[in-house]
């Protein structure tokens, strides 16, 4: 069955009953050209594990089954279930797993299921919950690459150069651990049903050391959110908003000892220079 063919996909999905749900994000790719490049772009082969959000009907799982010597693709509608069993009914290396990404213990699930297999990520994620599933992602350090695709404008944001205004808290979150780069794009009408906006293709390649140093991450982090707290104000406003405990003044002051000029907005700062602020701020908590 080719799962990317339009009348194709409409009979499978009348004959199990199936309905599109706009609270899950639910968006099926109908241009066979476009998982074969996604699989591609993740590296996928016979060493390794990879893990699926959302496969939908399966036309990404199918690619990766392709490569990969293992696929575990994580399906939170039950409505899709008996869809997945007929249409991965071809592939012995895919699993099939019900449940919510967000609930579920990553690390132990690749250790169980990807035993002598290198465990990578490869999705088509859906728009509501790009932020949230990365972010477990990253802090999964078992996983080496992450390649999905989400939203263009995310996307962007997320590959933005550090220091630039396309960037933020999240941005800087991710690069800290990860190399990010922006693939290629994939035009909404590359769907059904067809989404509101382009979609892009990402891949995160988790660095060997976090981007740079820092001597209290939990405190470096803080410092990086309380810098977009108040995006379009000035650094010393958003982190006087942003870190309770803390003197304008002194913030003021540390900013001026870091070099910084006193109108600097928090955009304008690299992951160096926040590993540098969080230095200086640090011994004035109060």
């Amino acid at each position: 069955m080719n799962l990317c063919d339009y009348d194709s996909i409409r009979e499978l999905l009348a004959r199990h009953g199936f309905h599109f749900s706009k609270s899950m994000g639910q968006n099926f790719l109908i241009d066979p050209a476009v998982p074969a490049a996604i699989a591609d772009a993740s590296g996928a082969d016979a060493d390794c594990g990879v893990l699926e959000i959302g496969p939908g009907i399966g036309p990404l799982t199918a690619e990766l089954a392709a490569r990969a010597g293992r696929v575990v693709s994580v399906e939170l509608d039950k409505a899709l279930l008996p869809v997945l069993a007929e249409t991965m009914a071809p592939y012995q290396n895919v699993e099939i797993v019900p449940g919510d990404v967000m609930k579920l213990d990553l690390s132990k699930l690749a250790e169980e299921k990807f035993a002598g297999l290198k465990p990578i990520v490869c999705a088509n994620l859906p728009y509501n919950i790009t932020t949230p599933v990365l972010t477990k992602l990253v802090e999964t350090p078992c996983f080496e690459r992450i390649t999905v695709m989400i939203q263009k404008e995310v996307a962007q944001r997320l590959c933005a150069a550090q220091g630039s205004a396309d960037g933020g808290a999240f941005s800087l979150f991710l690069q800290y651990y990860m190399e990010t780069e922006l693939l290629f794009d994939v035009p909404r009408e590359k769907f059904l049903p067809a989404p509101k906006v382009t979609s892009a293709v990402i891949r995160c390649v988790r660095r060997s050391r976090p981007a740079v140093e820092v001597e209290d991450e939990t405190f470096f982090f803080r410092c990086v959110r309380a810098a977009f707290v108040l995006r379009r104000k000035t650094l010393a406003n958003s982190l006087a908003a942003g870190l309770k405990g803390f003197d304008k003044t002194a913030i003021q002051s540390a900013i001026e000892q870091g070099g910084w000029s006193p109108s600097v907005r928090g955009e304008q700062l690299t992951l160096s220079d926040f590993a540098r602020l969080a230095q200086l701020l640090r011994p004035l908590q109060s």
